[in-house]
């Protein structure tokens, strides 16, 4: 079969970077004045959670540091759900990975995954807080704001969630996504997030904005009572700066990487186009994808591939590495089962493209518009196919810095990584 030929694109996205990030956490913690608050020998409860979030152990340890500062005690918990296989060795696996530990961030990391019930919602919820944030005298959430791949609301991917499904474990993140499936996600999060104000002694928030190249843009230092306000602001400035694939129209989508440490669903639904239904673009989305052919796993996500049911293809070796156990659980904890299911698979990327070509519709295959791309993280650069060319010569956001040459395998037929290609 005739594949297309491709050629590599470089997109330019208008969006700011923080340079001094050490600088800015200290600026904004300190703008705060919390050491009217905090006494000296005092706990410091800071979460840590699973996102493969930018400059995640630099931000860390300059949070660490205000407190150390102010003569407290600050410690890390992870807070991230049912991730790490719903362990605690897992959870400080997954934070060493990103270089969080006891050594680098000069204070302990406290790992536990029991809980403690804090409340009772109206709605018949019980609150789950971490056993050892429960007990310290203060506690700092920190994380990133952007647009969630499943939920729609005024707040999304955020502080509050960390509060409902980072520190609520994995008995939280459990009961909570059974609760959303009869109450919406706005009714929960706020339920939940207004609980753990109330009740567990919240110091602040330490809010994360990134840009398009997966760089720290923003950080926000977050009073309690601004929790809300704030991250309706810093919501509507995540999803201005999100990244998108060069084209909202796209026949196959191939991607080079999905994982946890990517997205929570493993791929962007916001950068793909599924976000209201796995399997096709709804006129909800804005952009639409065809075919979607996912080539790995990142070494991150530990077999974690939830996420992966959202593809038509991928091949032999992706699958082989999934843990099924892991994906299992982080999809029914997540109350969605179809996240941990298996794409079509053949042996060699070949194969999966000479398949994949065939359910496009009547575009020829030489004549499909396709592109790959790192994962949806990266999008700075990405392989587009010759059926593309028009398009990139008429936009002045988009610079194509390579050649139009055939698609490229390696000798035993599987494709080259876009990190891999040469301009």
């Amino acid at each position: 079969m005739p594949l297309p030929r491709m050629l590599r694109v470089r997109q330019t996205f208008d969006c700011p970077r923080l340079d001094d990030i050490p600088g800015e956490v200290e600026r904004q913690l300190a703008a705060l004045q919390l050491g009217s608050q905090v006494k000296s020998g005092q706990t410091v409860a800071i979460t840590a959670g699973s996102r493969g979030i930018a400059n995640i152990a630099v931000i860390t340890k300059a949070v660490v540091s205000h407190f150390l500062k102010l003569k407290a005690v600050p410690f890390i918990v992870p807070a991230m759900g049912s991730h790490g296989g719903g362990t605690a060795e897992g959870q400080a696996e997954i934070l060493a990975g990103y270089g969080i530990t006891a050594e680098t961030m000069g204070c302990e990391i406290r790992a536990s995954m029991e809980t403690v019930i804090v409340d009772q919602l109206d709605q018949g919820v019980p609150v789950h807080f971490d056993k050892h944030a429960s007990k310290a005298d203060h506690v700092v959430v920190v994380g990133r704001i952007k647009p969630h791949t499943g939920f729609v609301g005024e707040i999304e991917s955020g502080l509050h969630k960390m509060m409902l499904i980072g520190l609520g474990k994995h008995e939280g993140a459990k009961i909570y996504h059974r609760a959303i499936m009869d109450y919406s996600w706005m009714e929960i999060v706020m339920a939940v997030g207004n609980s753990v104000l109330r009740k567990c002694r919240v110091l602040c928030g330490v809010g994360i904005v990134e840009n398009a190249y997966d760089e720290t843009a923003l950080i926000a230092a977050v009073a309690p009572d601004d929790f809300l306000e704030q991250e309706k602001k810093l919501l509507v400035q995540a999803r201005d700066w999100l990244p998108r694939l060069p084209f909202d129209k796209v026949d196959v989508l191939i991607v080079d990487e999905l994982g946890k440490n990517i997205s929570g669903s493993g791929m962007d639904t916001n950068v793909i186009g599924r976000k209201f239904n796995d399997n096709r673009a709804t006129p909800q989305d804005s952009v639409a994808v065809k075919v979607i052919f996912v080539r790995g796993l990142t070494e991150a996500t530990h077999g974690n591939a939830c996420g992966l049911g959202m593809a038509e293809f991928t091949n032999d070796r992706t699958n082989a590495s999934v843990d099924r156990r892991i994906t299992a659980i982080n999809a029914i904890t997540g109350g969605h089962c179809p996240a941990a299911k298996l794409p079509i698979s053949f042996a060699t990327d070949r194969e999966v493209m000479e398949q994949a070509l065939t359910v496009i519709g009547l575009t020829p295959p030489e004549k499909a518009k396709v592109v790959q791309i790192s994962n949806t993280l990266h999008l700075a650069e990405v392989m587009v196919s010759e059926a593309c060319l028009p398009m990139v010569k008429e936009r002045p956001d988009l610079e194509a810095i390579s050649p139009v040459a055939e698609m490229h395998f390696d000798d035993a037929g599987n494709m080259f990584p876009v990190a891999k290609h040469h301009a």
